[in-house]
């Protein structure tokens, strides 16, 4: 019996990753932002909030590294999806005709070939279904949106052009709830974020423990941090359990090599879909 959220309407991105998460969710409540999750989430609203947190096109998700960094949450599941990208319009719309295009940023980096040579106007969306939903609305044969095929029939849309990133994608999801789960197992991982001091070699001397303890990092990402001018901190996502002896020892480790160290949670890592 879990409530779920995830953002944008029926059709985005979320809501299928959603399904994938978490099957058996009583209700999947869409929500109008990135934000609008993490904030009910926090608040008990829902139990669980679903985010897209990496792009194999893109990289790192930048808005949902840097909510889950401000928010006392952690990491519980995660799941890779395929993501193909369509240009959908109203009736009778031709590529030729469109001047403006919708869709959230995510969308557009991974579209960034077909951008190039297309001479129109993007705007950007929270979702790529926000984007189909406002094309639908205004019904304009010069707007398109760059969306799923599940958005165009959502919204009553034509597909004018099928799968045009730049090469296929795929966009790994997470599930956030305000606890951390402690069962563990084989293939789980662990995310977590430190701040180092702002001298040579200080990052080799923080990731050195890892290295020391036979740990495999996924994934490390920099991030600026607030209020401060240059400054950084780094988002890892590496294999193992926090209670597993090397992650536990080479955490100790780190946090004593380092400003500011914080958990994320462990969670069991997913094959693309």
């Amino acid at each position: 019996m879990t409530v779920v959220g995830f953002p944008g309407p029926a059709g985005s991105h979320s809501d299928a990753a959603t399904a994938a998460l978490l099957p058996d969710a009583v209700e999947a409540v869409a929500l109008p932002s990135f934000v609008a999750v993490v904030e009910a989430a926090v608040a008990a609203e829902v139990e669980v909030g679903v985010l897209p947190i990496e792009s194999s096109l893109a990289g790192p998700i930048a808005e949902t590294h840097d909510l889950l960094y401000d928010a006392p949450l952690s990491i519980i599941r995660e799941a890779t999806l395929p993501i193909r990208h369509c240009v959908v319009a109203p009736a009778g719309a031709q590529m030729d005709s469109i001047r403006l295009v919708r869709s959230h940023p995510a969308a557009f980096d991974q579209c960034r070939t077909l951008l190039a040579r297309w001479k129109v106007r993007a705007v950007a969306a929270a979702t790529t279904a926000d984007a189909a939903h406002e094309v639908s609305l205004h019904g304009d044969p010069t707007e398109a949106a760059i969306a799923s095929e599940e958005a165009a029939a959502a919204y009553g849309l034509e597909i004018i052009a099928h799968d045009v990133s730049d090469r296929d994608a795929f966009t790994r999801f997470v599930a956030v709830a305000p606890y951390t789960r402690v069962d563990g197992g084989e293939g789980w991982r662990t995310a977590l974020s430190f701040v180092t001091d702002h001298r040579p070699g200080a990052l080799v001397r923080a990731l050195g423990p890892f290295a020391q303890h036979g740990l495999n990092l996924v994934q490390l990402v920099s991030r600026p941090l607030p209020h401060s001018h240059f400054r950084y901190r780094f988002d890892v996502v590496l294999d193992g359990h926090v209670f597993d002896d090397d992650v536990r020892a080479a955490l100790a480790e780190t946090r004593e090599l380092t400003r500011q160290l914080r958990l994320f949670g462990s969670y069991a890592a997913e094959r693309e879909r």
